[in-house]
Order: C-alpha cells, then structure tokens, then sequence
C-alpha cells in the first residue's frame, strides 16, 4: 500500500482579485520507507507541496491520500493529531525552543500524545542521533549541526510514519551537513520513511528518487544513480 498518493494536486492564493497557482495538478506516489527528495528552485512550489503533505496546509484541488485514507474528509482536529502522531518535521531553522534543554525539546511533542514514558522515548531519540551527552544542556550551549541532530531526535521521538527535512543543512558548514545527511540515510535504511525538501542537487543526490518541480509542475520524477553516500562524523563534531 502507498503511504502517500496525491492525484492532481493544486494549490492556488488568492490576494484581492489575483489568484496565483503554486502548485498545478501535481500527481506522484511515495511507499513506505523510501527516500525522496522534492527539489525545485526558490518559488517552484516545493515547500507548498511539503505543507499539504505534512497536513499543514490543504489544497485546493485534488485529492491526497495517505495510509489510504482520503484526507480530504480529516477535520482539522484530526490534521492535527495526524500532524502530531504520524508526521515528524526538521527545518533548516531548527524551530528549538531557546533556554530550554535538549532533552525537553526532544519530549515536546510527547506532551500532546497518549505516550507516558517520555523521559526514555526523548533518551532513545537522542542517543540515535549521538547526542546522549548533551541531554542537559541548553539549546544555546550547543552548535548548529547539534542544534539540528536535537529537532532529528525531536521528530523522530513519536516513530512517525514519515519525516519531512525541509532544507535540512542549509544553515549548516559542510561537516555538519554530511552528518545530518549521513543521520538521515541511516534513519532510511532502518526503515523510516523520508521525504527531504532542497533546491540543492548535492543534497538531493543523498536520496534515492528525486521529484523535480517547476513552475507548480513535476518536471521530471526519477531513481538517483550516483547516489551520495554520507559519512557520519556526528562522534568528531561536539
């Protein structure tokens, strides 16, 4: 079964009297537990189509179904537990929350769910990004690429069905930015599902199938063939 199926997807914003399409009747399907990356360049309609799949955001036509379930007949109360329960998110902002800890940043979307063990799910989360050394820490004590490894722990914390890295390495220097690709192939390959946002062909090369958009279209939709191996270096980088 397809985790995602979108079948003619648009999505229009209307400012007065000018309607402008970002997204035009975009159709594709994504199994569970690949790797693909949706590239585009600035104003292709990438981060929209990232919003409506990740349920924050709806579109104006077509229809979009995940786990085989018609979204369009979700409320927004169930989006939200959708959103909460089966989505995990990584932007290229982090979206920490500042003087906090690592590991209550970590717990934060636990507090939303029927989970109770929160301490050792948060643990877990952090040690699988190598980060069992800075549970106490601040989130301004720690450095960009840690900063980054925290929101992976962050979104992984729930098992979601699918993460969506949006732009994941690009407030990033090299090495910490092949430590987060090198995390996320690791998270791949043990069977999470991964969908990675960029308009950097370096960083799309990472995944294993490549959504190509322009102009609100698909241009091209292919498997990567000289796929980019990460190295993991998150044990050199405190």
């Amino acid at each position: 079964m397809d985790l995602i199926k979108a079948e003619k997807l648009s999505k229009d914003y209307v400012n007065e009297d000018i309607v402008t399409n970002v997204l035009r009747g975009v159709s594709f399907k994504i199994e569970k537990g690949e790797f693909v990356a949706i590239m585009g360049p600035s104003g292709s309609g990438k981060s929209t189509l990232m919003h409506m799949l990740g349920f924050l955001d709806r579109p104006t036509s077509g229809s979009y179904h995940f786990e085989g379930k018609d979204t369009t007949e979700f409320d927004d109360n169930y989006l939200a537990k959708l959103r909460n329960e089966k989505i995990g998110f990584v932007f290229q902002s982090f979206n920490l929350l500042p003087r906090t800890t690592v590991l209550d940043n970590v717990k934060l979307p636990l507090f939303y769910s029927i989970h109770r063990n929160e301490d050792k799910m948060a643990k877990d989360a952090l040690e699988s990004v190598g980060l069992s050394h800075r549970l106490n820490y601040f989130t301004n004590q720690i450095s960009g690429g840690e900063k980054q490894r925290v929101a992976i722990a962050r979104a992984l914390v729930t098992d979601p069905a699918v993460i969506f890295a949006d732009e994941p390495t690009g407030n990033l220097d090299s090495k910490s930015g092949n430590t987060i690709m090198s995390i996320l192939q690791r998270l791949n390959n043990e069977g999470h599902t991964i969908i990675l946002v960029t308009h950097e062909q370096d960083t799309a090369n990472h995944a294993k199938r490549i959504i190509k958009l322009k102009d609100g279209e698909i241009i091209s939709d292919e498997k990567v063939k000289d796929r980019v191996f990460a190295k993991d270096q998150s044990s050199l980088i405190k």
